[in-house]
């Protein structure tokens, strides 16, 4: 019965394939299209629109940003200043992009925008949606990235237009602002490491008992000032933060974003930031600087990991939770902390490479610079948790 099936399976995929192969309509393979299409369907106030252009024809195309494309809104046409207007010869089987986000005040307005592009006699035609934002996103940019977009901005300023510095600066605000939760997290942590001998002998009293268990570990986290649900809270915390962060400095250069600076930093000019550190672009991707800033950040992840493991030296197992259906006995639930902790160790720094390695540089110095923080205050807690 499993042959029959698979060779019906077979057949069928087999027939599937002459019929494409040799019945496909031709002129739907032909490349000759130009077209023309706005880079999203939809954007939010401030808007930064963009023109797609894509000539899949033999031959190239000039055309005026100016005088052959023109934006509708409302049967009114836009009107951009003269040095937006320039000349374009887009090459055979290329793209361009013509970009409108230095003028986003000329998308303030909720509706629907037209696209009209004149081009040897022929008319192509594409449209883009301004919205508002909602009340709950307008209330979070104003409250909180706003404020720090302009901070950034300020920083940017206060160290000659240096990215760079802007970076170290308000990776150590947010730092010290997270310095009580982080300073909370690792010493529960710390404590969690030294009454695992504790936790073991609960463990073996009620092992067939889940509702015991549960209840005597509570009890014993309370008596040892003990909050293993610490590293949730921080990561609560500070993940709205680092999101915005991430949203700043990735769109940093965003012209739109001048829609929030404040007055007293309105004339600044994001075309004067510098984001280069002795030859690493702060906001690009490349392999030298990759691989640098990974063995940068894979040394200092083991090292504070080795930290926050020291005096760790519990051998011991942990027990069963569980018991699976039909089995006669109980089988591991939990991993040897041990494994865990050289998990951690070892793999952590190489699974810090597989995640980020296409992320631009200066997420790489945040991330450096905040781990180096880390291995102080973890440091200091070491102190504190041996006294």
């Amino acid at each position: 019965m499993k042959d029959k099936i698979l060779n019906f399976l077979i057949i069928f995929l087999l027939t599937i394939l002459v019929v494409n192969v040799f019945f496909k309509d031709k002129e739907n393979t032909t490349t000759w299209v130009l077209t023309f299409k706005s880079s999203k369907t939809s954007y939010t106030i401030p808007a930064s629109p963009s023109l797609l252009i894509t000539n899949n024809t033999d031959k190239s195309v000039k055309l005026n940003t100016c005088n052959d494309i023109a934006i509708n809104y409302s049967w009114e046409k836009l009107v951009f200043p003269k040095e937006f207007c320039k000349d374009l010869d887009i090459k055979p089987n290329t793209k361009e992009t013509i970009e409108y986000n230095k003028y986003y005040n000329q998308f303030l307005n909720e509706w629907t925008y037209n696209y009209l592009i004149k081009l040897d006699k022929k008319e192509y035609i594409t449209q883009t949606e301004i919205k508002n934002k909602w009340i709950i996103s307008k209330i979070f940019v104003w409250l909180i990235y706003a404020p720090l977009y302009n901070l950034t901005i300020f920083f940017i300023i206060l160290f000659n237009n240096s990215l760079w510095w802007a970076i170290i600066t308000i990776t150590i605000i947010i730092r010290l602002f997270l310095l009580y939760p982080q300073h909370k997290m690792m010493l529960s942590q710390r404590k969690l490491q030294a009454i695992q001998p504790k936790i073991k002998a609960i463990q073996e009293k009620h092992k067939w008992n889940s509702q015991a268990l549960w209840v005597e570990m509570m009890k014993l986290y309370k008596e040892e000032s003990v909050n293993p649900f610490w590293s949730c809270w921080l990561l609560i915390i500070q993940m709205p933060i680092l999101l915005v962060i991430y949203r700043i400095f990735i769109n940093i250069k965003d012209y739109s974003n001048v829609y929030y600076i404040y007055d007293k930093l309105w004339n600044f000019n994001l075309d004067s930031i510098g984001h280069n550190f002795f030859g690493m672009d702060l906001l690009g991707v490349w392999w030298v600087t990759w691989i640098s800033l990974w063995i940068f950040i894979a040394v200092i992840q083991f090292i504070q990991v080795k930290l926050s493991l020291a005096n760790n030296k519990s051998n011991a197992k942990w027990v069963v939770l569980e018991k699976k259906k039909d089995a006669s006995n109980y089988s591991s639930f939990m991993p040897d902390p041990d494994l865990l902790n050289k998990f951690m160790l070892y793999w952590l720094p190489a699974m810090v490479w597989v995640f980020t390695y296409s992320l631009l540089a200066w997420v790489w110095i945040y991330w450096g610079i905040s781990t180096i923080f880390t291995i102080f205050q973890q440091l200091i807690v070491n102190k504190i948790v041996k006294k």
